[in-house]
């Protein structure tokens, strides 16, 4: 039926003359011939019309409207240089209600760094390691409070072992099981980083193995958390794994000596083999205390992370045993920092996993703007990436900018919350 047909039509008084009504009636005849006509140029006109405002929207891209809540990190680490906030109760609220009201979600607090734990560790104990202990400034157990402050503001506290084998060589740990340790082909033990000079427990050991997941899983058993971070330090600079252990174990597999060139394609896959071995038995140690805990890995993009430092963690990924990764690109150039934000890894990680941005927001003595931090972020928001911060301290408290630029700055940047569900690997 023509839309036509329902429109109503003029009916014509008794009383008119009959001329009239005929007149009448090619008055009407005409109008059914003209409202098509008239319908169609309306049409016209609103097609038209539009065309401008496509043509602007292609020219200048406007924001999507706002999605539903999605996985989604927006996260920031808590360092040892955060810790006066920590072991105060009062600063840790405001911190967590801070972060909360800026639609933040994630939290990752430092609890293993420099051959010590930042939390209450029979172990290290018992293993007469740490002579002393992180505690609040009454007392208490500080992870303990981070927890409870984070969950009461709906955030996810995943702690984060920091150092992975990473330890100063005069740290209570490395004087003690000095045979735990690797070393260079020319017999030193040490490398010179961001943290210093360290030595590297080795990966291949399995005393070493088993401390490291007695640890983590110390913390799983301890405390409410919502999982657990390994960083880039949970691998092994490709110079070491010279140490006698290491060799023999590499002849008893490959029956010839390691090769003296530490890039070796074959000596590197063989160690890299290695530590992902470990760490999917480290995964499955915490899915069984607890399934729902998020695996996290927070490396340097994938060249660097597999070819320096052994750590194939594409294969993390591919092998199921991650839950989300966060990579760090601390660079202040945005053509330089965009360009990791599409390499093929990445975009096959967050098909898989939650998938975020590490972003740096400032050291003490290397202040970040809130312009260069708003352009990383955006960027990393364009590739459909979450994004964390590092760290707590200089997201505001120390900052080049006044405080109330550096806090809008903040909440321009998520306007509405993101809320994540721990043990969701739903992208």
């Amino acid at each position: 039926m023509s839309v036509f047909s329902s429109l109503p039509l003029l009916h014509p008084s008794a009383s008119r003359r009959s001329h009239r009504s005929t007149s009448l009636g090619r008055s009407r005849l005409r109008l059914r011939w003209l409202w098509p006509i008239l319908f169609l140029l309306s049409w016209g006109i609103v097609l038209l019309s539009g065309i401008p405002a496509i043509a602007q929207l292609d020219a200048f891209p406007i924001a999507p409207p706002p999605q539903a809540p999605r996985q989604e990190i927006r996260g920031v680490w808590m360092t040892l240089n955060d810790m006066d906030i920590m072991q105060d109760r009062q600063r840790t609220q405001d911190a967590m209600g801070k972060l909360s009201s800026l639609h933040f979600n994630t939290i990752y607090p430092v609890i293993w760094n420099s051959g010590y734990v930042m939390y209450t560790s029979p172990l290290a104990q018992q293993m007469g390691i740490q002579p002393f202990q992180y505690r609040g400034s009454d007392g208490h157990d500080i992870l303990q409070d981070v927890v409870n402050q984070a969950h009461r503001q709906g955030l996810l506290v995943i702690p984060w072992f920091e150092f992975g084998f990473m330890t100063p060589e005069t740290s209570e740990l490395a004087l003690a099981h000095p045979d735990w340790l690797t070393q260079k082909r020319d017999g030193s033990q040490t490398s010179v980083g961001p943290a210093g000079e360290v030595a590297w427990l080795n990966p291949f050991h399995p005393e070493v193995q088993q401390f490291i997941t007695q640890l983590v899983m110390e913390v799983m058993q301890q405390y409410d958390v919502d999982g657990i971070q390994f960083d880039d330090n949970m691998s092994l600079p490709r110079e070491f794994g010279y140490d006698r252990y290491t060799i023999e174990l590499y002849k008893k597999e490959t029956k010839k000596a390691p090769p003296a060139n530490p890039a070796d394609e074959a000596w590197v896959k063989w160690r890299a083999d290695k530590i992902t071995a470990f760490m999917t038995q480290l995964n499955q140690a915490v899915k069984a205390k607890k399934a729902q805990a998020i695996f996290s890995v927070s490396p340097n993009y994938y060249d660097h992370a597999y070819k320096f430092h052994l750590q194939d963690w594409l294969n993390w990924v591919r092998k199921g045993i991650v839950d989300e990764l966060v990579m760090q690109v601390y660079r202040s150039d945005l053509q330089s920092f965009a360009a990791k934000l599409s390499r093929p890894e990445i975009q096959e990680t967050q098909k898989k996993i939650p998938t975020a941005i590490g972003i740096l927001t400032g050291l003490r003595n290397k202040p970040v703007s809130i312009q260069q931090i708003q352009s990383q972020v955006w960027a990393s928001q364009q590739a459909g990436l979450g994004v964390s911060f590092f760290y707590y301290e200089t997201l505001w408290d120390q900052s080049p900018d006044p405080l109330a630029d550096r806090l809008a700055g903040f909440q321009a940047l998520f306007p509405n919350p993101a809320t994540r569900i721990a043990g969701s690997a739903t992208p």
